[in-house]
This record gives C-alpha cells, sequence and structure tokens, in this order.
C-alpha cells in the first residue's frame, strides 16, 4: 500500500515510469537484500573462525630394531616413527629424516585428509662397521615440528669370541683428580677412570657405584683393555668414594677410589625470587593458556622452580646460577583448559633455592563465554487470578 501512493507522489511530480519502476522495485526488494546481507556477514564470520584454526603436528621419538645389535656384519637397522597431524582441511604432510652423522634424506610428501591422522614413516640404513647413532623426523608442513633423537648401537664382531668358558675380567678404578678444591658450579670437576682387562676378548658389563648409589650402567667390547669414564658435578664439601662393579662375563669389583670436594667460595647467603610474571595470555581458538616469566638469584645456588595452573602443578625445571648470580627467562607451555578453568583463574610461578622461597601468581582470562540472558519475550508469564 506505501509503495502505491509513493509511486502516486512521484508521478506527479513528473517523474518517467522507468524511474517509477526502479523505485518501486527497490523499495521492495529492501527487506531481501537486507536478509542477504546478513547471510553474507555470516558466511564470512564463520570463514574467519574456521581460518583462524591452524594445523597441530606432532611426532613421536624414532624406535631402532634392533636398538642394541652384536654380531657379523652388514646389518640393518630398521628405524620407525609416526606423525600426528591435525587439520581442518585436506592438507600435505612433507618431512625429512635428520641422520646422526649430520646428513639429511630427501623430501617425502603424503597427502592426509582434514581431522585428526596418522602417519606411519620409516627408513632402513646399513652399517658394517661400529656405530653409535641417532635418527630424527623433522616434518617441514604444514607446520615445522622435529622429534627427538631416537638412539641406536651397532657392534660388529671383529674375531671370534671364545663361548667355551667365560673368560676373567680385571678392574681398576681411580679419580682424576682426586682432590678438587673451588667453585661448585655445574660440571664435572672429579672424573673416575675404570680400566677394564680381560683374558679373552669378551663383551662386558659394568656399573658405576658412587658413595654407595648405583649412577650408571654401561655394556663393552674388550680385546685386551679398555677404558671407562664416569664424572660428577658436586654441589657441596664433602669427601667420598667411586667403585667399579663388574657384572659379566665374570663378576669382579675394583677398588675403591677416594676423593674429596671442597666448594671454597660458597655464598650461603644467596636469595632466589620471582624477579618478574608476565599477564598469561589465553588462546581463545584452542582454548590454552601459557605464561612466561624471569627467576633471578643474588648469588651461586641451584634454584627449582615449577608452574602451577589453578593449584596444580603443570611444569617444572631447574636453574643453576653462577658467584655472581643472575636471572633466567623461564616459560610454561600451552596447557589446554577444561571445566571451571575455561571460565578464567590464575597462573604461579614458584622458585626454591638454598636458602628461600618466592612465587607470583596472575590470573588469565578464561575461553568460555557466558551463557546469553534469557529473552524477557522468553520469560513465562504470571497468569493473573481473578
Amino acid at each position: 500500500m506505501k509503495s502505491t501512493v509513493l509511486a502516486r507522489r512521484v508521478a506527479a511530480f513528473g517523474a518517467s515510469t522507468a524511474v517509477l519502476a526502479a523505485m518501486v522495485s527497490g523499495l521492495m526488494a529492501t527487506p531481501a537484500s537486507a536478509a542477504t546481507a546478513s547471510a553474507a556477514k555470516a558466511t564470512t564470520a564463520a570463514a574467519k573462525v574456521t581460518s583462524s584454526k591452524k594445523p597441530k603436528v606432532s611426532v613421536s621419538t624414532p624406535q631402532a630394531n634392533p636398538r642394541y645389535y652384536n654380531g657379523a656384519c652388514p646389518v640393518q637397522v630398521d628405524v620407525t616413527s609416526r606423525i600426528k597431524v591435525y587439520s581442518p582441511k585436506a592438507t600435505k604432510v612433507s618431512y625429512r629424516w635428520l641422520h646422526g652423522d649430520g646428513s639429511k634424506s630427501g623430501i617425502k610428501s603424503v597427502k592426509v585428509g582434514k581431522g585428526t591422522k596418522y602417519i606411519n614413516v620409516k627408513t632402513s640404513i646399513d652399517f658394517d662397521g661400529d656405530v653409535q647413532g641417532w635418527e630424527r623426523v623433522q616434518v617441514l608442513s604444514p607446520r615445522k615440528v622435529t622429534s627427538s633423537k631416537g638412539y641406536f648401537e651397532v657392534n660388529c664382531h671383529k674375531g671370534p669370541v671364545r663361548t667355551d668358558k667365560d673368560p676373567q675380567v680385571w678392574a681398576r678404578a681411580w679419580a682424576s683428580p682426586d682432590s678438587y678444591v673451588g667453585p661448585c658450579t655445574p660440571g664435572d670437576k672429579i672424573d673416575f677412570v675404570g680400566l677394564i682387562k680381560v683374558s679373552d676378548p669378551a663383551w662386558v658389563r659394568y656399573r658405576w657405584v658412587v658413595n654407595g648409589d648405583v649412577v650408571d650402567y654401561g655394556s663393552v667390547k674388550v680385546w685386551d683393555s679398555r677404558r671407562v669414564y664416569y664424572g660428577i658435578s658436586p654441589r657441596s664439601s664433602h669427601r667420598g668414594w667411586a667403585q667399579l662393579e663388574i657384572l659379566g662375563p665374570d663378576r669382579t669389583d675394583s677398588n675403591r677410589a677416594y676423593y674429596k670436594v671442597w666448594c671454597k667460595d660458597e655464598v650461603p647467603s644467596s636469595k632466589v625470587s620471582v624477579s618478574s610474571l608476565e599477564p598469561p595470555v589465553t588462546n581463545q581458538a584452542s582454548c590454552e593458556v601459557s605464561a612466561s616469566g624471569t627467576i633471578s638469584s643474588t648469588g651461586r645456588a641451584r634454584v627449582e622452580y615449577s608452574w602451577q595452573l589453578n593449584g596444580t602443578t603443570v611444569a617444572s625445571g631447574t636453574a643453576y646460577f653462577g658467584y655472581h648470580g643472575g636471572s633466567e627467562s623461564v616459560s610454561m607451555p600451552g596447557k589446554a583448559l577444561v571445566g571451571e578453568a575455561r571460565k578464567g583463574g590464575h597462573v604461579t610461578l614458584s622458585v626454591s633455592g638454598p636458602n628461600n622461597h618466592d612465587s607470583s601468581t596472575r590470573s588469565y582470562a578464561g575461553c568460555e563465554k557466558p551463557a546469553p540472558a534469557p529473552d524477557k519475550d522468553d520469560e513465562p508469564s504470571t497468569p493473573i487470578v481473578r
């Protein structure tokens, strides 16, 4: 009705039929155009949300088969790993193997569909000599991620080994140096040297015992004699001993190698602190919270630090400071928020030193939007009783 009246008024002022048609058509189409524009905005918003979801990639530590090999060579070692990929759309996964000798394999690619997918990868290497090596998998796309090192060991027999009877084994040990005076900072200050001798070529299994505690195991091939080593990083002044125990093929123990340590410049008054804690960052897309901060010490100290999310420890570590102390940046990796934690909470960084403790707490924003308030039109009405 309104459009008809408008057409009559425009016609009274001499508007052409074409102008009238255009104005009436435009007026009649206005509600539909608004609906189309709203739909387009909704589609754009949905596209932005979808595009904000980035692919996630993780790689398991490679496993070698055999992990330890003793026998005739050449021998083939098979190494396997698994790549986990999440992508909101189909994607191409490119990866390569990194070898312990510094070389790299060619790049291989696999196409996977959207969602969470697993890719089993494998490489095989032939060895004709003794080697202690490792392999890693490096994913190049859709994101660059490198696995931890997967270790293996190959020992090739170079001659006959007696099997008719067990050979005899002798062992001797000493400390080098047997006395240390100076700052007890991180790093080996006392090295223990063990000398193993055999009556016939044999594989010898051994372990190091320091002050009554087993601290290291090993296995070596000995043709006549061979040395093995272990080092300690003392944290305080003390006296002690180390011993090399032979576990097989013959059982015997070395002498006790005595040593002493004097941490001459110890600074018992050093204090540790959380010097700063940045506001935690909440990733709204993945609903994860991460944080970073700085820990400090006024002097030489071994500092244990930990991250708590709403009172629960989620990460920890150790830092070492020299005689003059200093600061070190530490970070809490992204942690997924679940349950009530999605509404917000707090992150705490705590430190513990030789003489004191300290901590700092900051709040983080939640990633769960509050439920919309009910529409007044939807509220139940109270009946009127007459």
